[in-house]
């Protein structure tokens, strides 16, 4: 048995950085797609008619009981299929980034839409009516006084979605897509299954600093945002 080796592991994390663009387009890809869908369910919720609730409400059940795989293959499998029989149309030939962006768009827009609606409904809509009763327009008194609270809300719970999402899209190289996962399946292959404990290692180390990346600028954040609800009750 070859033994562990921890001075490869420096050498693959360089080449695991060449595909890290990718994954962070399909993080980011994800996050703002998401964030609209998510947008759209969420104000279905709050203010929309009783249909619209109820299939606000059954799309995000049905998202949150599918495992994230389960739907990266219905998507990569079921839509060419129905794409091809009802349309006419092969996109057999399209990227697997599209398939990959288009699951977690489907999947996160769920759980997007209610930590939006949850932080909408914890600011006090008696700030918004006295906004209004001194002269803003609804806008303005939503975009001035509901939006920075809500948002310091979301934050924390917008910051963990990011975290699962950047692990949930490494399952993205069960379909051929090359992001670092990706890559480093194929520096596996290539050396017939040898250093793949120190290719893992290193792709645990790019995970584990992408986290921290993400932690601090939402940390940041956070604070920037309390500093400023001080900052207007003083």
């Amino acid at each position: 048995m070859r033994p562990f080796s921890p001075l490869y592991i420096p050498k693959v994390f360089f080449e695991l950085l060449t595909s890290f663009p990718v994954t962070v387009l399909m993080l980011a890809g994800s996050v703002i797609f998401g964030s609209l869908l998510g947008f759209v369910l969420a104000r279905a919720k709050i203010s929309g008619g009783k249909i619209s609730k109820i299939l606000a409400d059954a799309y995000i059940g049905v998202m949150r009981c599918t495992p994230p795989i389960v739907l990266l293959f219905i998507v990569y499998y079921g839509l060419p299929e129905l794409l091809l029989s009802t349309a006419g149309i092969d996109i057999n030939n399209v990227n697997k980034g599209v398939f990959v962006l288009v699951t977690y768009t489907l999947l996160y827009g769920a759980t997007i839409s209610e930590i939006m609606r949850s932080a909408y409904e914890s600011v006090d809509k008696g700030q918004w009516e006295a906004a209004v009763s001194i002269g803003l327009s609804p806008f303005q008194a939503f975009y001035r006084i509901m939006l920075p609270q809500a948002t310091a809300v979301a934050l924390p719970n917008f910051c963990n979605l990011l975290i699962n999402l950047m692990k949930d899209g490494a399952l993205a190289f069960t379909i051929g897509l090359v992001d670092i996962m990706g890559r480093g399946s194929l520096i596996i292959s290539r050396n017939f299954g040898a250093y793949a404990l120190e290719t893992y290692i290193a792709l645990a180390l790019i995970y584990w600093c992408l986290t921290l990346v993400i932690e601090k600028t939402f940390s940041v954040l956070e604070k920037s945002l309390l500093r400023g609800k001080r900052s207007l009750a003083e």
